[in-house]
């Protein structure tokens, strides 16, 4: 992105936060999840990181929170009320600390590690042991006085008891949050149904709107709770770290939430949260994520605040069930009846701890319905863990620059007539989906790319899901694909994706048979790979051809310029077969299949081809019956090695044929044209192995 798109980007990206800001500190009413919200924050957060130079004072980077409501009186913090930035990987969680102990020179270890409650962060002023004032985080330096509200809560304490070591303060200001337990959201939802009334989206929301009542009694109906973390005037002298403050604040008898942790290292901070990530689902309230912060007071303080936030201090949340990303194109994918799907191809976007590359439409309505364009910046969910799905269009980040999408009035895969029956739209070839599975099938089966672990079932799931348009994108297939479909785990994954990266190098006979080439079989593919090589060797000259790579491009180039006529002169290739390979290569599509290949890292070798040791060259072999020592494949691709030929049939021009235990009725035709007869070990002897 060059600085331009950077700086309006940024612009639309600031006046879009500062919305969805107003609406979710203000009033309570959020329009997008918190997920998505959070993906925009980061971006900008990034993008000025980038350009720094593009900062502005006003951006809602360097801000927190929102307007206090005119309802309630207001209230100014003693110590402006912060947040934390986000981290969502632990790539930026190792960015951070680099960061901030770049800025101080010194190492910030060890950390303290908190659940990240997902509520309304309050603010608690106690003079001499009693509660006086509670207020709201506002803008954070300015906030609400709901005290009358905050009494209701059985969590927060009226008046201190000292239950241990540390004397209760003078003047004392707590910071915790205010939180409504999933059980409590359900009965409330349960409720509103009953009443057929509004429910609740989430918790957050529930609390937040409970706690900002002009009724203490509503509040009080509500069963809020609260947890306190922080201690912000009134820390006793001997408290030197953040643990020890939580310890005060549960000796003067306020809630501390009992599964925060110290930890010393990156490694156990990422362990952590894997583990909350995972079973947060057994708590009683909502979690985001763990908030990670220097645990030595004196550091903390040292590191200071970058913008709205501690700068030796972080949110790292979990991967979000919702982020925004941009829809890089619109392709079309042809199911097994022949009926056309529309696939967002996104930029790159973890959702659901998965990084994602694509998003099923549905069908060509729901392109509509949305208003989507090919470079719209969308919302994209995964709910559930499911294939993830467009949701949303954000129209205020358009650039301009947005293209509406087509429907095709031609196949992709064949370029036959689409037809419209409702909403669906279909190829009118009836073979047109099968067709391309059995061709996809062909591409990776034993005698070709040879990709274990990818079967007929596995390829079917790909290309419904749109992550196979063709065979090209097999070898572009990453881990996080994959394991976003149901019943793949993250190493059956990882496993086939190595298998294909090891498949990515294959011999150029194999290669041309894979094709799937009309009337080219195997022993074709090895005859046109001969001539390949061959005519490589005529086009620089020399007889070795270890001097000269094959790659796809120049196979390309070399099988586009042969004529029919030059085909014809290849031994055993006829005119029908001819006109076959000739008609492969001047198709736009196959060419553009090729070059996405070659794009896609895979590899040609032809050592097999340029085999010193030619001693069977001119010799035709026939195999029959079953071998012992080696498969029969296995036995043809050593006589291929040693310049021989391979039939299926014996005739006069048979020069062996090498029979195997329970050999079949081509045994008994050598016998009867006086061809040589070769058993197994005198074939192996032959041949030298």
């Amino acid at each position: 992105m060059n600085k331009h798109s950077a700086f309006e980007r940024m612009q639309k990206l600031r006046k879009m936060i500062n919305y969805h800001r107003m609406l979710y500190h203000t009033f309570d009413a959020p329009e997008i999840s918190d997920a998505a919200f959070d993906t925009l924050k980061n971006e900008l957060e990034e993008l000025e990181y980038k350009f720094p130079e593009f900062v502005t004072s006003d951006s809602p980077t360097q801000i927190v929170g929102g307007k206090p409501l005119e309802e309630f009186v207001k209230v100014k913090h003693r110590v402006p009320m912060l947040s934390f930035n986000d981290a969502f990987s632990e790539q930026e969680m190792r960015e951070w600390v680099e960061r901030v102990e770049k800025y101080l020179g010194a190492d910030i270890k060890p950390f303290y590690c908190e659940l990240k409650i997902d509520g309304l962060a309050i603010e608690l002023v106690y003079e001499r042991g009693m509660f006086v004032q509670g207020s709201t985080r506002g803008d954070g330096t300015i906030g609400e006085d709901i005290t009358q509200n905050l009494k209701t809560i059985f969590d927060i304490p009226q008046k201190l008891e000292q239950l241990g070591p540390y004397a209760i303060p003078e003047h004392l200001t707590v910071r915790g949050e205010v939180y409504i337990t999933k059980k409590e959201l359900s009965r409330i939802n349960r409720d509103q149904r009953s009443r057929g009334q509004k429910q609740y989206a989430n918790a957050r929301n529930l609390a937040a709107g409970s706690i900002r009542q002009l009724d203490p009694a509503i509040a009080a109906s509500r069963n809020l709770k609260s947890f306190q973390y922080e201690i912000v005037q009134g820390i006793p002298a001997s408290v030197r770290t953040h643990e020890q403050k939580h310890k005060a604040l549960a000796s003067w008898g306020f809630h501390i939430n009992e599964h925060n942790r110290v930890k010393q290292t990156l490694a156990d901070i990422f362990a952590f949260r894997g583990y909350w990530e995972k079973h947060r689902d057994k708590l009683a309230y909502d979690i985001d994520g763990i908030v990670v912060l220097a645990n030595d007071n004196a550091i903390f303080e040292r590191g200071g605040v970058a913008g709205k936030a501690p700068r030796a201090g972080i949110a790292y949340k979990f991967s979000p069930k919702e982020a925004t990303t941009i829809v890089r194109d619109i392709v079309v994918q042809v199911g097994r009846t022949g009926n056309l799907t529309p696939v967002a191809v996104l930029h790159p976007v973890e959702v659901g701890g998965i990084t994602i590359t694509h998003a099923t439409l549905h069908n060509f309505d729901q392109i509509e319905r949305l208003g989507l364009k090919i470079g719209d910046t969308v919302i994209v969910s995964r709910a559930g863990d499911v294939i993830p799905q467009v949701i949303q269009v954000l129209p205020e980040l358009r650039t301009g620059k947005e293209k509406s999408f087509r429907i095709p009035t031609l196949c992709p895969i064949d370029g036959a007539a689409i037809v419209h029956n409702g909403v669906m739209y279909k190829c009118s070839n009836p073979l047109c989906g099968a067709r391309q599975r059995r061709a996809l099938e062909h591409f990776v089966s034993r005698n070709a790319f040879a990709i274990d672990g990818l079967g007929p079932k596995i390829l079917e799931r790909f290309i419904e899901n749109g992550m196979i348009l063709n065979a090209a994108d097999i070898f572009s297939l990453s881990c996080d694909d994959i394991a976003e479909l149901e019943r793949f785990g993250k190493k059956s994954a990882e496993n086939l994706v190595s298998e294909i990266e090891r498949k990515k190098i294959i011999a150029l006979d194999k290669f041309l048979y894979a094709l799937g080439i009309l009337h080219v079989g195997e022993e074709t593919a090895q005859l046109l790979a001969q001539q390949l090589v061959h005519d490589t060797n005529m086009r620089i000259g020399t007889n070795d051809t270890n001097k000269y790579k094959l790659t796809i491009k120049n196979i390309a180039a070399i099988a586009c310029a042969w004529r029919l006529e030059d085909l014809q002169q290849i031994p055993d290739i006829g005119p029908k077969v001819s006109q076959s390979i000739y008609n492969w290569f001047h198709d736009k599509r196959n060419i553009a299949l090729l070059e996405k290949l070659q794009r896609a890292g895979v590899k040609i070798t032809n050592d097999k081809l340029q085999m010193a040791n030619q001693k069977l060259s001119g010799k035709v072999f026939v195999l029959t019956g079953t071998l012992t020592s080696m498969t029969r494949e296995q036995a043809k691709q050593k006589i291929r090695e040693l310049g021989g030929d391979i039939s299926e049939s014996v005739s006069r021009n048979t020069d062996f044929v090498v029979a195997g235990e329970h050999p079949g009725s081509k045994y008994d035709n050598a016998k009867k044209l006086g061809v040589a007869i070769l058993d197994e070990k005198r074939f192996i002897a032959f041949i030298g192995k």
